[in-house]
């Protein structure tokens, strides 16, 4: 069984940053994507963006396009988001999760549903 714990959330004020990280126990998660969504409240949760197992590809969502970006360190088992430039709107709760049913090299999904385990989430606050 996998566990994710995501850490770095907050409050920041609008144009700040934030750093997210996603700790991955219980297996080795070298081998699979893995995504950052997140969900406001009201809302239904969101792609925010995805990074394939050997980093070689990655994908982000239309909103945080050049403002955030992701990485991750195998050799740590844990997988960030940095996140710069942060608006109100950026507002939610953020969830990473693991994808284990496709280990393509260049492999990543922004669907919720191609993915088997979730994080707590961290909140994130952005004051305008």
């Amino acid at each position: 069984q996998v566990q994710l714990v995501e850490s770095g959330g907050g409050l920041v004020q609008g144009g700040g940053s934030l750093r997210l990280s996603c700790a991955a126990s219980g297996r080795t998660v070298s081998s699979f994507a893995m995504g950052w969504f997140r969900q406001a409240p009201g809302k239904e949760r969101e792609f925010v963006a995805a990074i394939s197992w050997s980093g070689d590809s990655t994908g982000y969502g239309e909103t945080v396009k050049d403002r955030f970006t992701i990485s991750r360190d195998n050799s740590k088992n844990t997988m960030y988001l940095q996140m710069n430039n942060l608006k109100p709107e950026d507002t939610a709760t953020y969830y990473c999760a693991l994808d284990i049913n496709n280990q393509g090299r260049y492999h990543y999904s922004s669907r919720t549903t191609s993915y088997a385990y979730w994080g707590q989430g961290t909140q994130v606050t952005v004051s305008s």
